[in-house]
């Protein structure tokens, strides 16, 4: 399985427009396609921004390319990113994972560690 994880930031107040705006594209977008096995999404607000993480889960990829296109470590943007003031990082992480699991809970280490 392959995981796909993007970041971008808006400014804290167009932080709860965005995240629907989110929802509405790139979750919703990459849910709908064939090879999808999840979406997750974390914002984590920092000083005067929202920072978003998008992790799509891929069960290969093939499938990752279907959305992403030839360039998979380029970020998919979309028209409208622009009215929020995104600033998105240009390169995604692409990485193989062992499950289809959100990404983004935290984990319990045996030992308190």
């Amino acid at each position: 399985m392959i995981s796909r994880t993007w970041h971008g930031m808006v400014r804290l107040e167009m932080r709860d427009g965005f995240e629907k705006y989110e929802y509405e594209t790139g979750v919703k977008d990459t849910l709908a396609l064939a090879g999808n096995c999840g979406a997750f999404l974390k914002i984590v607000e920092q000083g005067e921004y929202a920072h978003f993480f998008l992790c799509t889960k891929w069960d290969s990829m093939a499938s990752m390319i279907a959305y992403a296109g030839n360039n998979p470590t380029i970020a998919v943007t979309y028209p409208e990113d622009q009215k929020y003031g995104l600033i998105s990082d240009p390169i995604v992480i692409i990485q193989e994972v062992v499950n289809d699991g959100d990404p983004f809970l935290a984990l319990v280490h045996p030992g308190g560690s």
